[in-house]
């Protein structure tokens, strides 16, 4: 039983700084803020339109993927302006990379949307 208590503390504690880190970037990317909006307007279209469960799943699972990628995103910035301000060739290509996996997952979601409603 303690064990299980322990696991449970552990499992609170992860969410719990989980969440942190969504409130952290909420405050200050507004990209982030942009994306959690978009993903709410393209959610609420999903359940408007005549879609299957599948259909819908993925839209949803896709936008929950585009922000995640976001916050991944965030996390790059975040490290690489921690170890230094300078301008380096190889941090701009690691932001960038970042940035760029924010817009293929974001494609990856309008892919599905014109895929859904062309049929």
């Amino acid at each position: 039983m303690k064990l299980v208590l322990l696991e449970w503390a552990r499992f609170v504690n992860r969410c719990i700084w989980s969440w942190q880190g969504v409130a952290e970037i909420w405050r200050t990317e507004a990209s982030f803020r942009t994306w959690v909006l978009i993903n709410l307007i393209s959610a609420i279209f999903a359940v408007m339109v005549d879609l299957t469960g599948a259909e819908r799943a993925l839209i949803l699972s896709l936008g929950v993927l585009i922000l995640a990628m976001e916050l991944m995103n965030s996390a790059i910035e975040r490290a690489i302006d921690y170890i230094s301000e300078d301008i380096h060739p190889l941090a701009k290509a690691a932001k960038d990379a970042g940035s760029a996996a924010v817009a293929v997952t974001a494609v990856a979601g309008g892919i599905a949307w014109l895929v859904i409603l062309i049929g």
